[in-house]
């Protein structure tokens, strides 16, 4: 191949790369709708090679539930886009709570989620979550309480604003 054609080949493979990581973004978390799994950082990396959309994926957390569903509608909106996907799950790098983006922590806290606070050099501790600037996404005081450390997924624990009384979901930092 002469140097036009790779060049040729290299901007349909940005393009088509351009065009995934936009399709991928519109795929809502299976558990949390407001946010998609590109906002949410489990989506690691998009490759093209000649025959196939290489997506690398890290799931929030080793059983996750959605797994295998949040894999299903990354290979539906590859073939959508006429190209031959090839999801892989990647365990073996450790998914955080740094990885959710700027606009997917906006998402959250319009949605009634509290995001998670950056993660400091340790890992966190009891007294971590039940204490902390953690502020309400209704009202945003930070007159918050820990209610309950399980919350509805291993990621979350529940809150309660004592300023509007009303209840919300913490992000865990993980």
């Amino acid at each position: 191949m002469s140097g036009a054609d790779n060049a040729r080949v290299d901007s349909t493979r940005a393009r088509l790369a351009t065009r995934v990581w936009q399709a991928l973004a519109e795929i809502p978390d299976p558990e949390i709708p407001v946010i998609s799994v590109v906002d949410l950082g489990v989506v690691k990396d998009v490759r093209i090679d000649d025959e196939r959309v290489h997506v690398d994926f890290t799931p929030t957390f080793m059983g996750c539930p959605a797994l295998e569903a949040m894999k299903a509608q990354m290979e539906e909106a590859i073939r959508g886009l006429g190209a031959e996907p090839r999801v892989e799950v990647v365990l073996d790098d450790s998914w955080s709570t740094d990885r959710i983006s700027v606009a997917g922590r906006e998402k959250l806290r319009a949605a009634g989620f509290a995001p998670p606070a950056p993660r400091s050099a340790g890992a966190p501790t009891l007294l971590q979550l039940e204490r902390g600037p953690f502020r309400c996404p209704w009202c945003g005081s930070s007159d918050t309480r820990l209610d309950n450390v399980f919350g509805p997924t291993p990621c979350r624990s529940l809150r309660y604003c004592n300023a509007c009384r009303q209840p919300f979901e913490q992000f865990k930092t993980i």
